[in-house]
């Protein structure tokens, strides 16, 4: 499940922090094809998606559940014909590419789709039959037979594939649409895209299991009439050159390319969204994924900043904002650190008041973030690295957490911890009725004081967040921090926990923590 889509403008919201991300990437969003998949395009396409997929109901991984693969979905045939109608009638076709896939196999596959509508064609079940593949649909077990999915050493010397078996079926089926084009006519795929009235349904609806089928609907030639486009003309206007980031990346270009530090002072508006990601695409482009080890870019902000502030940002950047946010702080964090404050001399108390929206930190891997405030709903859902302090959050904070720290230091909602799976949380004054009562019926989640290495770090967090963020709520705890540590609740992942033990006891020994008898011992945790 994507946490962080729940509506249209969510999905827009993330094509525009992922265009940030990487200004020259295409943004692909894959439907469905299903009824009512029009509509849904034509949403996609005013989101400013690239390119939009649809993908038809015979496809998916092996590991997929049976009721996915045997009811998930309509033929790519329906959804793609009445995508393609959908997007011609808004005028709004020649702004995106549209894909198909499914269990495509032949070349009459991809000439019935291109006739269609479709532009680009999606294979992955036939060439991965073609390197071997049997389809015994463990590809989640790490069991499969012929060492096609797997990390397992023994399988993975059966597998028998050959890149050039791809390549050899590949070029069949191209050599099949070229002999399809030229008995139509066409002299390339582009001739051919949103040509319906090239398809002979004759025999298909003369069948007599298609009898009383009108298929008119589906094979309407929406261009007919007015010769509008049928296929990707003009590229989506993702308004790059207007981001925010522009000036950051001016004011920090001597940085990113030769080292050293800058310091940049900005007013910033609700208006401006995803500030600091196209930066951070800066350094990681120079740097690598770990960004800047040899220079540090400090971004003060001043004002209201708008959603995804600091998403994906990487090494090297901090970004400090004395205001407030909304959704997305901290989305995709991959080693930055981000300070959201309120004003100084606000006459209200930060920990009774929101400094930052919904989905903070959603799905970060490493860096840190001190909110002076609370948030709300769904804090550091799919953290697996980053630490992150917070005043007080809403419902469903910590879900499917994986790694990291969290520091809560007022109230939470309910559902804490609901499918949390690694990293460490510090709660303050923790109601045991808020957590996840089924994590906390199976003993997945374990509710515990806090043990002298606890504390340490816990006094470590609470006095960077002082420093960070000025909090009277840090100030306090730490005035009394012997009486106020005593009401923390250390929420652990029980498998977690036994597997970091595993891990501590072969270290202690010498043995080498990637081998197999530390691999045996986690595995006997985990399983016990």
């Amino acid at each position: 499940p994507h946490h962080d889509i729940y509506s249209i403008e969510d999905l827009k919201q993330l094509i525009f922090d992922l265009k940030r991300a990487n200004p020259r990437a295409r943004i692909h969003t894959k439907l469905v094809s299903q009824s009512g998949i029009g509509a849904v395009a034509a949403g996609v396409a005013k989101a400013l998606s690239d390119v939009i997929l649809i993908s038809g109901h015979d496809g998916g991984t092996g590991a997929s559940p049976l009721n996915s693969l045997k009811h998930a979905g309509t033929p790519w045939e329906l959804g793609l014909a009445e995508t393609q109608q959908t997007l011609m009638i808004n005028g709004m076709r020649d702004r995106v590419v549209v894909q198909a896939d499914g269990q495509l196999k032949t070349g009459r596959d991809v000439m019935i789709a291109a006739l269609l509508g479709a532009e680009e064609f999606g294979f992955a079940t036939a060439p991965l039959v073609v390197e071997g593949c049997i389809m015994m649909r463990v590809c989640h077990l790490d069991t499969c037979p012929v060492g096609v999915a797997t990390q397992n050493p023994v399988l993975r010397e059966r597998f028998s594939g050959k890149a050039e078996y791809v390549v050899n079926f590949m070029r069949f089926i191209a050599q099949e649409v070229r002999e399809y084009l030229a008995e139509l006519g066409f002299r390339s795929i582009d001739e051919a895209v949103g040509r319906v009235d090239a398809l002979d349904v004759n025999a298909a609806i003369s069948h007599w299991k298609a009898d009383g089928l009108d298929l008119t609907p589906i094979l309407h030639d929406m261009g007919a009439a007015d010769d509008a486009p049928r296929s990707h003309a003009r590229a989506q206007n993702h308004g790059i050159d207007e981001h925010f980031d522009v000036a950051l990346i001016d004011a920090s270009r001597e940085v990113i390319d030769s080292g050293g530090e800058v310091e940049i002072d900005l007013p910033v508006r609700n208006t401006a969204r995803a500030v600091g990601t196209m930066l951070g695409h800066e350094v990681t482009k120079a740097h690598g994924e770990h960004g800047m080890t040899n220079g540090r870019i400090q971004v003060n902000l001043t004002g209201s900043s708008g959603q995804s502030f600091g998403a994906f940002l990487p090494g090297g950047i901090s970004l400090s904002l004395t205001g407030d946010a909304n959704d997305y702080v901290g989305k995709g964090l991959s080693g930055g650190s981000i300070v959201v404050r309120p004003p100084h001399g606000a006459s209200f108390r930060a920990d009774e008041n929101v400094i930052a929206g919904n989905v903070v930190g959603y799905g970060a891997t490493q860096g840190s973030m001190f909110l002076s405030g609370t948030v709300g709903e769904r804090f550091l859902v799919r953290n697996s690295g980053a630490t992150a302090v917070v005043e007080g959050a809403g419902d469903h904070a910590l879900e499917y957490m994986t790694g990291g720290l969290a520091v809560i230091l007022g109230e939470t909602g309910r559902n804490l911890g609901a499918g949390m799976s690694g990293g460490t949380a510090y709660v303050y004054g923790l109601d045991e009725s808020h957590v996840n009562a089924q994590a906390l019926a199976s003993g997945e989640l374990t509710l515990s004081v806090l043990d002298s290495a606890d504390l340490e770090i816990l006094r470590d967090v609470l006095e960077r967040h002082l420093t960070e963020t000025g909090s009277d709520r840090a100030r306090a705890l730490l005035a009394d921090f012997t009486a106020e540590s005593g009401r923390f609740v250390r929420v652990l992942p029980r498998d977690y926990a036994a597997v970091q033990k595993a891990r501590q006891d072969a270290s202690d020994e010498g043995l080498d923590l990637d081998g197999d008898v530390v691999w045996n011992r986690i595995l006997e945790v985990t399983r016990g």
